[in-house]
């Protein structure tokens, strides 16, 4: 299973999983003005693959079967100011 990979522009670790290379007719317009105009990173070949780096292969592939596209969004920001106060708690 082939899959395209493209970056934000716009937003920061946001990449968006297409089926075919420049093809994007899957993905919702609204999608597509929110992600700008994407930039190609690189086309994998899933099937080869056991995992992602910050994605859940499953889900990726699950995704692109149903839906003909997969949007990976950056992790969340870790906040040190609430894992401090969690840790004070612990003590």
């Amino acid at each position: 299973m082939l899959c395209t990979i493209y970056r934000s522009p716009k937003k920061q670790q946001t990449y968006l999983f297409v089926n075919k290379r420049d093809d994007f007719s899957a993905v919702p317009e609204a999608l597509m003005q929110m992600f700008g105009t994407p930039t190609l990173v690189t086309i994998i070949n899933l099937a080869n693959k056991e995992k992602l780096a910050l994605a859940d292969i499953s889900r990726v592939k699950e995704e692109l079967i149903e839906k003909g596209y997969y949007l990976q969004l950056p992790p969340p920001v870790e906040s040190l100011l609430d894992q401090h106060k969690a840790d004070m708690k612990k003590s």
